[in-house]
């Protein structure tokens, strides 16, 4: 959580708007879109594809002011989920959710009032909530997060479960993903972003997938919220065997195009796909088919040096974990044989010279969407 406030300082501090273009400088809007492909080798054997639209304007993503701030303002809302993830919460079958995500009040003794108090406050919340969601969801239960099952489920980073987290849950009759989807994005998502194409495109065309699922999170920072609309897919058994990575083909697209809302300047960090591959073997990237760019280490991280020019930077590029990120440049779309590249096991590959830090690739992990990413290029723009 603690990254998360550090990268909306620096937005605070360094952030430019979309209606402001400072010649061909680059510049920050508060709007972002990330792809991000993970790759599971280790454990699950899944592919799992995301594209994620994040704000923290109400300009951008509409919700409205009043409820916005009656929700960032109470002490004890920690997030607001809806999701139709299978399963969302333990109990939960075959329905979509709303997670209203409550710290719990130390003053409240034993279960039966904790889960009153929780009640209590989601109840404050969930009749504006269903009104903005045109959504007609009803009370289920009360969880207590004894561990982090759903932030592993949802993606999230400590704001949905864990110790000291409890859930009010509220459920509605399952939505198919690509209705849902055009219908969160239609009340949602402004109608400038949703014509500019983009990854917003992008995800509108993948939630016809069997597997896609989609999740909106409302997290209350200091003085905003992060705001979040993710359409994501999960391809079972994918990742088994693999070893020639053609990240697009999980997107359902051989073109990746930014959005044309940041048309009106160099906005070098508001677009970017990032890739994880998660395995047990020591693998190295090999047979790259795109550009891998200049970069230089900054606070212990691969930062490129060259902005202007599309390609790779892989941080780390062998072991166990490896990240890429793969920046637009000046460009305006990515292809397919941008990104493909191979994986090899190191053993029988020459290591290469320089050693690379892992401390990062976690992050894609643990954080939401594309916030990682966001902090990661923030620190060389800063430079």
């Amino acid at each position: 959580m603690q990254k998360i406030v550090i990268l909306f300082v620096l937005f605070g501090i360094f952030a430019f708007t979309t209606n402001y273009a400072y010649s061909q400088e680059a510049s920050l809007a508060t709007f972002q879109e990330t792809a991000q492909v993970i790759v599971e080798k280790n454990r699950s054997q899944n592919v799992t594809a995301s594209i994620t639209l994040q704000t923290t304007s109400i300009q951008e993503i509409k919700i409205p002011s009043e409820l916005e701030t009656k929700i960032r303002e109470n002490e004890r809302i920690t997030s607001v989920i809806i999701t139709n993830q299978p399963n969302c919460i333990l109990g939960v079958i075959d329905e979509s959710c709303i997670l209203i995500n409550v710290k719990r009040d130390l003053s409240d003794k034993g279960i039966v009032e904790i889960q009153d108090s929780t009640k209590a406050v989601a109840n404050l919340f969930i009749d504006e909530i269903n009104q903005v969601f045109d959504t007609r969801a009803k009370f289920h239960s009360v969880f207590v997060h004894s561990d982090d099952e759903i932030n592993r489920t949802l993606e999230t980073s400590g704001v949905v479960s864990g110790r000291g987290t409890i859930s009010a849950v509220y459920t509605m009759p399952m939505e198919d993903t690509q209705s849902m989807y055009e219908k969160i994005s239609a009340i949602l998502i402004a109608k400038e972003i949703r014509d500019s194409e983009g990854f917003y495109q992008t995800a509108k065309n993948l939630s016809s997938e069997d597997n896609a699922k989609v999740t909106f999170s409302l997290i209350p920072q200091n003085n905003n919220s992060l705001l979040q609309l993710k359409l994501s897919v999960d391809y079972p058994q994918a990742a088994e065997n693999l070893t020639k990575i053609n990240p697009l083909k999980y997107l359902g697209a051989n073109e990746l195009k930014k959005s044309q809302y940041f048309s009106s300047g160099f906005y070098p960090l508001n677009s970017i796909f990032q890739i994880v591959i998660l395995s047990d073997e020591n693998e190295i990237i090999s047979d790259v088919n795109g550009v891998i760019v200049p970069s230089q280490i900054i606070d212990g991280e691969k930062i490129p040096t060259e902005i202007n020019q599309k390609g790779w930077i892989f941080d780390p590029e062998e072991g166990e974990r490896i990240q890429g990120k793969f920046i637009f440049g000046k460009d305006n779309s990515i292809y397919e044989s941008d990104l493909i590249f191979s994986l090899k096991d190191k053993n029988s590959t020459v290591p290469p010279e320089t050693t690379l830090d892992e401390s990062l690739v976690i992050l894609i992990i643990i954080i939401i969407g594309g916030i990682a990413a966001a902090i990661f290029f923030l620190k060389g723009y800063k430079k």
